[in-house]
């Protein structure tokens, strides 16, 4: 676990995270799939985004962040939100940590061609895919998806955002 986690008074190990929902022309989301390496076997899909660094601006980390984890470019400035905000908790490497999200959308008008090249030791341990999924597919998926209602929430996105973040469970 990197620098820009913090411990709780009970213990439980805390971060600010972005997040990007990426979308492209024809509605599809990009998902990451991350295993826990400390529980083999269990597997979730999940926005682009990870942990702000101390004092870093959450639009800024979520630009970073879907560089390092995608290789896709964009302007901290276009990113629209943040449109969503929630609080995680979660095992993470044997320990419980919460993580405080603040979701941002990036559309683009097509697929973006994807890099790993970015990816540090433990994304690389952590990360197993990467890839575009439509309404129906998302809708209908077994697995684990979150933030939880990922489907429905993409169907309720306006395409202009003007509010302040819902806040999502």
């Amino acid at each position: 676990m990197g620098p820009e986690w913090g411990t709780a008074p009970d213990g439980t190990r805390t971060r600010s995270a972005a997040r990007v929902v990426v979308l492209d022309g024809a509605g599809r989301v990009l998902l990451v799939r991350g295993t826990d390496p400390a529980a083999p076997g269990a597997a979730w899909w999940f926005t682009v985004g990870g942990g702000r660094g101390v004092a870093e601006p959450a639009r800024r980390a979520a630009a970073r962040e879907l560089l390092e984890e995608t290789g896709i470019v964009a302007d901290p400035a276009e990113l629209v939100g943040p449109v969503w905000e929630r609080t995680a908790d979660f095992p993470y490497l044997g320990q419980r940590c919460r993580q405080h999200e603040e979701f941002f959308v990036h559309r683009l008008p097509a697929p973006a061609q994807l890099s790993r090249e970015r990816w540090t030791a433990l994304e690389t341990a952590t990360l197993t895919d990467v890839r575009w999924w439509d309404a129906a597919e998302l809708a209908r998926t077994t697995d684990t998806v979150y933030p939880a209602g990922l489907a429905e929430l993409l169907g309720q996105l306006p395409v202009r955002w003007d509010g302040p973040p819902r806040r999502i469970t």
